[in-house]
């Protein structure tokens, strides 16, 4: 059974930082496509970063800049670097692995909150 697992996620002030991190136990990791998405209390869940296999990321323009994807397939493992947070990125942390148009798994979230 495929597991996806976040951590990392905690309170933080404006203008900090968060090493968000996404383990997965899944066959192959290196193939798969893996999604950071959040979702805040009554929005949609919204993408905030995409790393692709060959490493090839992509952040849209609320998080560019300040969010940075990379990945470690020796250690099946994701990660989401946060900086310069603002209280607007308040949300549940979400990651999606994904291969193709049906397969995907998503972790159970991990909440980052940032306020003073």
């Amino acid at each position: 059974q495929v597991q996806v697992v976040e951590s990392g996620g905690g309170l933080v002030q404006p203008g900090g930082s968060l090493r968000l991190s996404c383990a997965a136990s899944i066959d192959s990791f290196s193939i798969y496509n893996v999604g950071w998405f959040r979702q805040a209390p009554g929005k949609q869940r919204e993408l905030v970063a995409n790393i692709l296999p060959n490493s090839i990321t992509y952040y849209p323009d609320a998080v560019k800049g300040r969010f940075t994807a990379s990945r470690d397939n020796f250690k099946k493992t994701v990660f989401l670097q946060m900086n310069n947070l603002k209280p607007e990125d308040t949300a549940s942390y979400y990651c999606n692995v994904g291969y193709g148009r049906t397969t995907n798994y998503w972790g159970q979230g991990t909440q980052v909150t940032v306020s003073s």
